[in-house]
C-alpha cells in the first residue's frame, strides 16, 4: 500500500506487527488510534529525533549581489522523524546560531510530541528561542512535510486546497560574477533566461553606481523584449536620494519592482519614505521575522511588495498570515526565496494558496516564486526530481506534505566538515 493512502490506522500499525496479524487482530496502539480519532483526538504519532544537516558547495567563480560575493553556497536542512517511520524535512540559513538553538532548545521541545499537534508546538517553539524567526521556519517547515505525509495531504491541501496548480518562477540571476564585466554577462544571460521560457527574471544593482549600472539595465530590456517582468535587487547598496534617482530611472524602462535598494535590517528605515517618493513598486521584508515586525511596515507602507520569507520567518503559517495581511492593507505578496529544494518545494505550496492582488480582474498581478538559476546541489541534486520550468510556470507538487522527495545520502555528501 502506498504512503499517500495509508489511513491514520493503517500507518500506525506499519511495521508493529506482521501481515498475518494485520489481517486477524488490531494491535493496542490501532485500538487506541481508533479511540483517539473517535474522540476527536490526533493519533498517537510520537517524535523521536530532530537531526540538523549544516550543508556546503564549493563555487568555481564567487558571485553575490552588489554587497558581497561568495564562492560557496550553504544551507541547513532539518530531519525529524517519527516513530512510524515516517519523517519530514524543513531548511533554514545558519545566520547567527540558527542550528545552536534548533539543537540546544527546539529538539527538546519537539521530541516526544505528536507532531499533528502542530499549533500547540508552533506556539511552544517560539518560546523556547527569544524569537528566532529562522530556527523556528527550519522546524515548521520539516513539521509540515510530516504531518502532510502523516494525513496523506499536500501542505496547500492541508490548507483548505490551491487556487492555482501552477505558479510563475522569475529568474533569479544576473549576479555580479568574480573577474567577469556585468555588461558581457548579464544582457546575455537575460536573452538565455528568456529562451527557456522565464516570463519574468531579476537584476543585481547597485555595485558600480548609476550610470553604468542604468546602461546594464538598458542592454538588459534591450535583450529581452517588452514583455518580459523585469525586477531588480539594489541589496543594500543605495543611499535613499540615490535610490529615488535610480529608480525613477527604472520607471522609465518599465521595470515591474525595485527590491531593497536601501540598507536591510528589520527597521527598514527610510523605505516608507522611498515608496512615497518612486511609481516603481518597491519591494522588500526578506529579513523580516515575524507577523510582528512585519505588520509594523505594512501598516506604515514601507514596501509597495512584501517578501517574507518561509525559511527565515517563522513558517508558512507565519507568511501565509502576512501575506493575507498586507492584502487588506493594498499590498502585494511576492514571499522571496533563496534557498534549496525544500524551500522551493513549500514557496510553491504558499504561493499556490494566494489569491491574486486584484481578485476577479484578468490583469491583476499573480503570485510569482523567486527561483535561483545559479549552481545549487541543494536544489538539484538532493530530490530525486528536479523542478522544471514549463512556459515561465513551476507546477505546484500534488503529493503529500511538501510533495517532493529527499535523497538522504546525497545531502550526507555535502555535510560540511
Amino acid at each position: 500500500m502506498s504512503q499517500t493512502k495509508l489511513s491514520r490506522r493503517d500507518w500506525l500499525g506499519a511495521g508493529l506487527i506482521g501481515s498475518c496479524g494485520a489481517l486477524s487482530a488490531l494491535s493496542p496502539l490501532q485500538k487506541q488510534a481508533e479511540a483517539d480519532e473517535a474522540r476527536g483526538k490526533p493519533s498517537s504519532l510520537t517524535i523521536t529525533k530532530v537531526e540538523t544537516f549544516s550543508l556546503e558547495h564549493k563555487l568555481p567563480k564567487a558571485i553575490g549581489p552588489s554587497v558581497a560575493q561568495a564562492d560557496t553556497r550553504d544551507t541547513l536542512l532539518v530531519k525529524i522523524s517519527t516513530d512510524s517511520g515516517l519523517v519530514g524535512w524543513g531548511e533554514t540559513a545558519d545566520v547567527g546560531g540558527t542550528r545552536g538553538i534548533i539543537e540546544g532548545h527546539l529538539k527538546n521541545v519537539l521530541l516526544g510530541k505528536n507532531p499533528l499537534e502542530h499549533r500547540k508546538l508552533w506556539r511552544a517553539m517560539w518560546g523556547a528561542n527569544f524569537g528566532d524567526g529562522r530556527a523556528v521556519a527550519g522546524c515548521d517547515l520539516a513539521l509540515h512535510d510530516l504531518r502532510g505525509k502523516a494525513l496523506g495531504l499536500s501542505i496547500a491541501d492541508m490548507y483548505g486546497g490551491r487556487q492555482r496548480d501552477k505558479v510563475m518562477g522569475y529568474a533569479a540571476a544576473m549576479n555580479y560574477t568574480d573577474g567577469v564585466r556585468p555588461e558581457d554577462q548579464h544582457p546575455a544571460e537575460a536573452a538565455a533566461l528568456a529562451k527557456q521560457g522565464f516570463l519574468a527574471m531579476k537584476i543585481r544593482t547597485g555595485r558600480y553606481g548609476h550610470k553604468r549600472d542604468l546602461g546594464v539595465m538598458e542592454k538588459i530590456r534591450a535583450a529581452v523584449g517588452p514583455d518580459v517582468k523585469l525586477l531588480t535587487d539594489g541589496n543594500g547598496a543605495f543611499t535613499l536620494p540615490q535610490a529615488v534617482k535610480f529608480g525613477k530611472e527604472l520607471e522609465r524602462l518599465d521595470f515591474y519592482c525595485f527590491e531593497e535598494p536601501l540598507p536591510q535590517s528589520p527597521n527598514y528605515a527610510g523605505y516608507d519614505e522611498l515608496t512615497k517618493s518612486l511609481d516603481i513598486a518597491v519591494a522588500g521584508g526578506e529579513v523580516l521575522d515575524s507577523r510582528a515586525t512585519a505588520r509594523d511596515h505594512i501598516v506604515k507602507r514601507s514596501f509597495d511588495i512584501i517578501q517574507a520569507d518561509i525559511s527565515l520567518c517563522g513558517g508558512i503559517a507565519e507568511v501565509l498570515f502576512i501575506s493575507e495581511m498586507a492584502r487588506l492593507f493594498g499590498m502585494q505578496a511576492l514571499p522571496h526565496c533563496w534557498a534549496g529544494a525544500i524551500v522551493i518545494a513549500a514557496s510553491l505550496q504558499l504561493n499556490s494558496l494566494l489569491a491574486p492582488h486584484f481578485q476577479g480582474f484578468a490583469n491583476g498581478d499573480e503570485p510569482m516564486m523567486e527561483f535561483d538559476t545559479y549552481e545549487n546541489p541543494f536544489r538539484e541534486e538532493i530530490v530525486t526530481k528536479k523542478f522544471e520550468l514549463k512556459k515561465g510556470y513551476f507546477d505546484v507538487p500534488t503529493g503529500p506534505g511538501l510533495g517532493i522527495e529527499i535523497n538522504e545520502d546525497v545531502v550526507r555528501k555535502y555535510v560540511k566538515k
